[in-house]
Order: structure tokens, then sequence, then C-alpha cells
């Protein structure tokens, strides 16, 4: 009996051992199953916060181009037409109306010079003009009197030629009295400050009250109608220039690029640096000015590539690499570079590696992980040059 109760409590604390081992087994899967649905759930939530929303103006396609090569040019912007307006004659100016900023008409009155002394000038000389006028008369008279007496013979042919003489004498007088009348007018005139061209005074020179000297300077005036660059070039350069060629312009100031012509050619090469001075025109454009800098490339010759930005292409790699969407994932690919050269104001280089329309991410996105989800949040629009966005 007493062997019987012992097997019965070696059983039962046997049962009671399996239960517990049964309990901790059951708990132990529940929880790993449990970690298992966090761990799936914590993977979606890291693969919805790792994907890349880009715009479609942060990519651009890869396409063929016309990529323009040439010489690197700079210089100064200058308006076509000015003129710095002088003082003809010396006194003191009198009534400058105009000042920096102020447009300006061909012809139009900008200052006086004080012209006192010429009006007395041009009286003295008008009289002067009257009474070799009236000498003149005298004289004329005299001649044709004396040329009667001759036919009558009165007068011998001496006092004819004597009156002639003295006939010719007055009329070189008279013409000397009429020249100074015309000089003293003009002087007079001078005294006026007139515009030469039509335009906007660019600088103000003198001031009203100022005693002027003849040719000292009063004012500026500018047309910015018309403008052009002028842009030095080393000798061998300039060589490779020949009117007609056009230039991608970027001017400090503007967004824009700017296309501009090569009109003219300095003949000659400056003095002690040898460079050669190159015009180009430039359109009429809202806010250039003159005095602004401008600097691009002068296309000297064209080919015609598969070519992407220059700055879409990186370089943190031994090899060149660009970063494109491939099936809405972030790839590298590695890239072998060619010609570089201008395509509408822009950059680019020629690639070899990348697909015609491939889609290629720009250098301003940065640099992205590899497979890497990616989403395009606007639609694609269709390419038309390299700065167009890409879907």
């Amino acid at each position: 009996m007493h062997s019987f109760k012992n097997n019965r409590g070696k059983w039962a604390l046997a049962l009671v051992l399996l239960l517990i081992l049964s309990a901790g087994v059951w708990r132990a899967l529940d929880k790993r199953a449990t970690q298992r649905q966090a761990v799936a759930s914590m993977t979606t939530h890291q693969l919805a916060l790792s994907t890349v929303e880009l715009a479609q103006s942060d990519l651009v396609r890869a396409q063929v181009l016309d990529i323009s090569q040439g010489v690197a040019i700079s210089g100064s912007i200058k308006a076509v037409n000015s003129a710095v307006v002088k003082a003809r004659v010396a006194g003191e100016l009198l009534n400058l109306k105009v000042r920096e900023g102020d447009f300006v008409k061909a012809g139009q009155v900008l200052a006086q010079i004080d012209a006192s002394q010429y009006q007395a000038s041009l009286r003295q000389t008008q009289q002067q003009a009257e009474s070799a006028k009236a000498q003149l008369d005298i004289a004329q008279r005299q001649y044709a009197n004396n040329q009667a007496l001759v036919e009558q013979g009165f007068i011998s042919k001496n006092s004819l030629e004597t009156s002639l003489s003295s006939l010719s004498a007055a009329q070189s007088t008279y013409k000397a009295a009429l020249a100074g009348r015309d000089i003293s007018a003009k002087t007079l005139d001078d005294s006026l400050i007139r515009a030469p061209i039509a335009g906007q005074i660019s600088q103000r020179l003198a001031q009203t009250g100022e005693r002027l000297a003849i040719d000292s300077k009063i004012v500026e005036i500018i047309d910015l109608s018309r403008l052009e660059l002028e842009a030095s070039l080393s000798a061998a350069e300039s060589l490779q220039v020949a009117v007609g060629q056009t230039a991608e312009l970027r001017v400090e100031g503007l967004s824009q690029t700017l296309s501009a012509q090569v009109v003219r050619i300095n003949p000659s090469a400056q003095a002690g640096s040898r460079s050669v001075l190159v015009y180009l025109s430039l359109p009429s454009v809202p806010g250039l000015r003159q005095g602004m800098y401008a600097q691009g490339s002068l296309g000297t010759s064209s080919v015609r590539l598969l070519a992407l930005p220059v700055s879409s292409v990186r370089t943190d790699k031994p090899q060149p690499y660009v970063q494109i969407n491939s099936n809405q994932r972030i790839a590298h690919r590695n890239v072998q570079l060619g010609v570089r050269g201008m395509n509408a104001g822009q950059a680019v280089v020629a690639v070899q590696g990348v697909d015609d329309q491939d889609s290629v991410l720009r250098g301003n996105v940065g640099l992205l992980s590899v497979d890497l989800p990616l989403r395009i949040t606007q639609p694609a629009m269709t390419p038309t040059s390299p700065a167009v966005a890409a879907p």
C-alpha cells in the first residue's frame, strides 16, 4: 500500500511538471509569433519611410543633343551708341536740367553756358559785316562810274583798273566780315548744350554754376536699345572666331541665358597683351545695363551625340556614374564621358553607358542608395532639351 501511494505521488509530480513545461513552450511560441508580427510590421513601415519621392523636375532624360564646342568668353556689356557731351565754349554753366536716369531726345537742350559775351561778339561782327557791305556798295558804284568815263574817254584805263582793285578788296572784306559773323553765330549757338543722341543720362559730370573750359565733360548719354559684349580673346583663340558665330551667355543678375552673335572682330591686337577684341550683338532684354558682366561659350563647332547635363554625372567613385530610375528603383550606372560643350545655355557632356531616354537624377538630388524605392510625384512631360524633366 505504501509503495502504491509513492507511485501515485510520482505520477502526479510528473504530470505537474509536464503541464508547466507545456505552458512554457506555448508562451515561448506565442511570444515568437508576436515578435514576428512586430518585425514584419516594422519592416513594412521602414520600407514605406525609405521610399524616395521626387518631382519630375528632379530627373532629366538622356537624349541626343547638338553639343556646341568653342572658346570661353567674358567681358562687359556696352552700349553701341553712347556720347559724352562736352562744352564747346568756355563759360559759366547755367540751367543743367537733367540727372542720371533721365530720358532725353536727340537735339534736346540740356543746359546753357552764359552767352552774354558771345551775344555781344555776334552784334559786333554783324555791324562789321554791315560796314563792309556799305564799303562794297561804294566800290561798286565807283567802278561803274569809272567804267562809263573810260568809255567816254574822260579817264584812263589805269583809273578803271584801280577802281576794280578797290572793288575786289571791298568784296573780300565783306566776305571776311560775313565769315566772322557766321563764326560768332556758331559760337553763340554752341552755348546751348544739346543731346547728340537719344538715350538715358548715365553720368552727370558738371553742376550748375560751375565755370567750364572748352571740352569740359558735362553729361554722358547711353542708348540701351542696342547693346553688345566686348570680349577679349587670345591670338590663338581669335583664329577660330568668325563673324556670324553664336554664343550662349549668362549675365549676372539675369536668370535667363542670352544668345549673342559675333558682329565685328577688331583687326588689330591690343598692345601689350596681344589680345584681340571681339564684339557680340546682344538681344534687347529688359534689365540689361551697360557695365554688366557676362560670360559664356562661343560656339566654333558642333557635334550631335547622346548627352546629359554635366551636373548629373557623379564623380565620388573611381569611375564616373549616374543615378537612374530603373523600374521605380534607384540604380547606379557607370558611364564613359566624351566631349563637353553647351546646349541651350546649359553645360552638357556626351556619355556612353546609358540608353536614349533613360531617366537620370539631377545632381542637386544628392547621393541615394542603390535599389532604394522611388516614386515620382508629378506626371512626365515631353522632352525638348536636357533641362526638361523626365518621369
